[in-house]
């Protein structure tokens, strides 16, 4: 049995005119110490997927249904009082924007030593001590004076860290990373990056990391599962997706990547792919494909028939009528 099994998750948010739907119908799960990264440009549904896991979103406006199964128990079900003692214990969560994320009126090592006290109970001094060790940890320069400092007193860098050891402070058994290298300099990402891998070596923690940088998952997860517009159209291990994409929406992802040297040589400079077109609206039904009206491979069929999740090949999903299906070719 995987650690968490996603079937059939929606989200939908009311608004006065209409419903839009920013997570329709996904089902994913992630094995105990594996790092599953989920993709797709702003808007597809990620953070609202990271959201949902943890019944973190408002209801109204928003509405989550589906079935969402931590360990067995469906935490769709669970009570609010068993929901608090999983959240910073079992699962834990690095949120994209660490400044507004750490109460400003709290230090550093309040805020780790927190769901210490909460969810092991232990005393204050267990508590700091703690947080030193989870300072110490995550590479952050005199712990011990660190500790008592508050959050406009780091870099983003180090916030960042300290947004990781509160995480880890209790050894979850799934972290749910929320870009967690957003607006950090390549520098810092890397280190950030090798951290995470560190600790989930010694923590033995599975990861599930949400991104819109496919260098990142190609530096950190096992496995990757592509969104566009709340659904899943692709997933695959690391390996085979970078290999041989089936989607023409992953193709276009990759396909936009930067390639190292392309402005060196003789000629014209490259000019950098893009994917045309624009996501569809959500708060509209949608028809047939949701990426249709972006693809150079659509059909009329397209448009008309929503294209079901199908293997194309060992243990590689996609959601499209002409990805091509068989071996994998290097």
């Amino acid at each position: 049995m995987a650690l968490l099994e996603v079937r059939d998750l929606q989200v939908h948010f009311r608004t006065a005119t209409s419903v839009n739907r920013a997570v329709d119908g996904l089902s994913f799960d992630i094995n105990a110490g594996e790092a599953l990264a989920i993709v797709g440009e702003s808007g597809c549904g990620k953070s609202v997927t990271s959201m949902a896991l943890l019944r973190l979103l408002p209801e109204p406006p928003g509405k989550v249904a589906g079935q969402i199964l931590f360990r067995g128990q469906d935490l769709m079900k669970a009570s609010e009082r068993r929901m608090r003692q999983l959240r910073g214990d079992e699962i834990s969560m690095i949120f994209q924007e660490p400044m507004t994320s750490l109460n400003p009126v709290f230090t550093i090592g309040q805020q780790i030593g927190e769901s210490v006290r909460l969810h092991e109970n232990a005393s204050r001094t267990v508590a700091r001590n703690r947080a030193i060790e989870m300072l110490q940890l995550v590479g952050i320069p005199s712990p011990e004076q660190r500790v008592d400092e508050y959050p406009h007193q780091l870099s983003g860098g180090m916030r960042q860290r300290a947004m990781i050891a509160i995480a880890l402070a209790c050894n979850p058994a799934l972290l749910v990373a929320d870009e967690p290298t957003t607006a950090l300099d390549v520098t810092i990402q890397a280190q950030i990056l090798d951290l995470m891998q560190d600790l989930r070596r010694k923590v033995g923690s599975a990861v599930m990391l949400i991104t819109h940088d496919l260098g990142v998952v190609a530096e950190f997860a096992e496995r990757v599962l592509v969104m566009y517009a709340g659904r899943k159209v692709e997933e695959a291990s690391v390996t085979d997706l970078f290999r041989t994409p089936r989607h023409p929406y992953t193709q276009g992802l990759l396909n936009a990547l930067p390639k190292l040297g392309s402005s060196l040589g003789d000629g014209a400079a490259v000019r950098l792919a893009e994917i045309p077109g624009r996501v569809p609206d959500m708060s509209k039904p949608l028809t047939g494909c949701a990426f249709a009206e972006r693809c150079p491979m659509a059909q009329d069929a397209c448009r008309r028939i929503e294209p079901a999740l199908e293997q194309k090949a060992d243990r590689h999903f996609a959601a499209c009528h002409f990805a091509a299906r068989g071996a994998f070719v290097a």
